[in-house]
C-alpha cells in the first residue's frame, strides 16, 4: 500500500508540472499575439485620425480653392503613387490581396518573399500614399489597408520572437493579424473573426481559436478605449417593416451583387492593360485619373469624392432617403479612377457607399417607407461588398455590426447569399483573389526561391 501510495504521489507531482509548463508555455505563445494586438489597436486609431483628417481636408480644399483643386489634386495623386512604385510596390491598392498571398507564401521554401507584401516599409509608404491620395479626393478607404498594416505588425513582432520561444505558426500570425486589423478599423470583432474564416483560412479554427479571439478583442478594446464604444454607422430605423420586404432585398442583392462584380471587371481590365505602362505613364495617367475625378467633384457632386461614410450616413439618417440616378454611377466611377492609379488604399468603404445609393435607388423604385429604404440600403450595401469580396457572411456581419440592428440579420444574410450567387454569373473568382494570383507571379517570378535554414515545421 505504501508503495501504491507513493507511485500516486509521484504521479500527481508529475502531472502538475507537466501541467504547469503548459499552462507557461500557452502564456508565452500567447504574449506575442497580445503585444501586436495592442500596437495594431494603436496605429488603427492614429490611421483613422489621419485619414478622416485627409478626408476633411480634401472637402475644405473643394470649397475654399474649387477650381485650384485641378492642379493641387494631380499633384498629390503623383506623389501618392511615385512613392509606391519607388519605396513599396506592393503597398498599392487594398492591402486585403497581399494579405491572402502571404498566407500561401507562408511556407519554409517562399517565407522570405513575404517581406515584400508585409513589412514597416509597407506600413510607412501605405499610410503616406492614401492619406495623400485622400487629400487629393480619391473615392477610397482606409480598411483594406488597416489589414495590412496589422499584419505585417504581426509578421514583424513574430519576426522579433526569440529562438528560445515556444515556436508560433507564421501563417496564424498572419491571419489574426488580419482579422485584428479589420475588428480595430470597422469596430466589428464578430466580422474580424468571420473574415478571418470566411476569406483568410483553410485551416479549422480550432487550430488558433484562441490566438485570434484574444487578439480580436485586445485590438477592438483598444481602439474602443481611445475612440469610444462607437458604432461605424450608428442606428439607422429598420422597424416596422411590410412583410413583403424580402423581395425588395432579393432585387437589391441581385442588381449590388452583378455590378459590384462588373466594377472588379472593369478595374482588373484597366490594371491588365497598365502592366507595360512606363513611369511616365503611370505618372500621367494618375493625374488624368484625379482631374477627372475633382471635375466630376466640382461640376456634378462633391459626394464623387471620399470613402463614402458620409454618402451611407446621408441616406440612413437624413428624412429625404432619395438619391440622385446618377450617384451610383459616380460611386463607382469614383473607385475605378482611384484604384486603377496605383495609389494606396481601400475599396471595402467606397464598395459600401455605392451598395447604399443602389438601394436607395431601388426603394425609390418599389414606393417604399423610409424604413423599408433603410432595409434596402443596408441590403445593397451587403451585396454590393459581396460581390467584390465574395464573403457574403463577413459582408453581412459586417453591416450588422457596423449598425447594430439585430432585427434585420436575416435580411441581410439573404442579400449576402443571393449577392454572392448572381455575382458567380459575372466571374468565378473574387476580385481579391485575381489580385493575390498576380502577386504570387510578379514575386514567383521576380524573386528567386530561398530556403530558410534549419526550418522548423511549427512556423509553415
Amino acid at each position: 500500500m505504501s508503495i501504491l501510495h507513493s507511485i500516486r504521489k509521484q504521479l500527481k507531482k508529475a502531472f502538475e508540472l507537466i501541467k504547469n509548463r503548459q499552462l507557461k508555455e500557452n502564456l508565452l505563445q500567447a504574449t506575442p499575439f497580445w503585444i501586436a494586438s495592442l500596437v495594431t489597436g494603436l496605429i488603427a486609431v492614429l490611421y483613422s485620425k489621419l485619414f478622416s483628417g485627409a478626408e476633411a481636408v480634401s472637402m475644405y480644399l473643394l470649397h475654399h480653392f474649387q477650381w485650384w483643386l485641378l492642379l493641387i489634386s494631380p499633384s498629390l495623386f503623383l506623389i501618392a503613387y511615385y512613392i509606391v512604385a519607388k519605396y513599396a510596390p506592393y503597398s498599392r491598392g487594398s492591402g486585403i490581396p497581399q494579405v491572402i498571398a502571404s498566407l500561401e507564401l507562408s511556407t519554409p521554401r517562399e517565407y522570405i518573399k513575404v517581406r515584400s507584401l508585409l513589412s514597416i516599409k509597407v506600413i510607412v509608404i501605405k499610410i503616406c500614399s492614401s492619406l495623400l491620395a485622400a487629400m487629393g479626393g480619391a473615392a477610397i478607404g482606409r480598411e483594406g489597408p488597416t489589414i495590412q498594416i496589422a499584419a505585417s505588425v504581426f509578421r514583424k513582432v513574430n519576426q522579433w520572437i526569440p529562438d528560445s520561444w515556444p515556436k508560433i505558426s507564421r501563417r496564424n500570425m498572419i491571419m489574426t493579424g488580419a482579422a485584428a486589423g479589420l475588428a480595430a478599423a470597422f469596430n466589428t470583432p464578430l466580422g474580424g473573426i468571420v473574415f478571418a474564416v470566411e476569406e483568410l483560412t483553410r485551416t479549422h479554427i480550432s487550430y488558433f481559436r484562441i490566438a485570434i479571439f484574444s487578439s480580436v478583442i485586445i485590438a477592438g478594446l483598444t481602439a474602443q478605449s481611445l475612440l469610444g464604444p462607437y458604432l461605424y454607422l450608428g442606428y439607422p430605423d429598420v422597424s416596422n417593416l411590410h412583410v413583403f420586404s424580402y423581395i425588395g432585398v432579393v432585387i437589391a442583392a441581385i442588381v449590388t451583387g452583378i455590378i459590384g462584380s462588373l466594377m472588379c471587371k472593369v478595374i482588373l481590365y484597366v490594371l491588365h492593360r497598365k502592366r507595360k505602362f512606363t513611369l511616365a505613364q503611370n505618372l500621367f495617367y494618375a493625374a488624368a485619373c484625379s482631374m477627372i475625378l475633382i471635375t466630376l467633384a466640382l461640376i456634378v457632386s462633391s459626394q464623387t469624392m471620399g470613402s463614402g461614410k458620409e454618402v451611407m450616413n446621408t441616406m440612413l439618417f437624413s428624412a429625404n432617403k432619395r438619391s440622385e440616378w446618377y450617384m451610383p454611377l459616380l460611386r463607382i466611377l469614383g473607385p475605378i479612377l482611384s484604384f486603377t492609379t496605383g495609389v494606396a488604399g481601400g475599396v471595402f468603404a467606397p464598395a459600401l457607399s455605392a451598395g447604399a445609393t443602389f438601394g436607395s435607388i431601388i426603394a425609390e423604385w418599389l414606393h417604399l417607407s423610409p424604413t423599408d429604404t433603410n432595409l434596402l440600403i443596408l441590403s445593397g450595401m451587403v451585396g454590393f461588398l459581396t460581390g467584390v469580396t465574395r464573403t457574403p457572411f463577413t459582408s453581412a456581419i459586417l453591416v450588422l455590426e457596423m449598425t447594430d440592428r439585430h432585427n434585420v440579420i436575416f435580411h441581410l444574410m439573404l442579400a449576402g447569399m443571393v449577392a454572392s450567387l448572381v455575382s458567380l454569373l459575372v466571374d468565378k473568382e473574387s476580385f481579391y483573389d485575381h489580385m493575390k494570383d498576380q502577386y504570387l507571379h510578379t514575386l514567383r517570378n521576380e524573386v528567386p526561391e530561398q530556403n530558410v535554414p534549419g526550418p522548423n515545421p511549427a512556423n509553415a
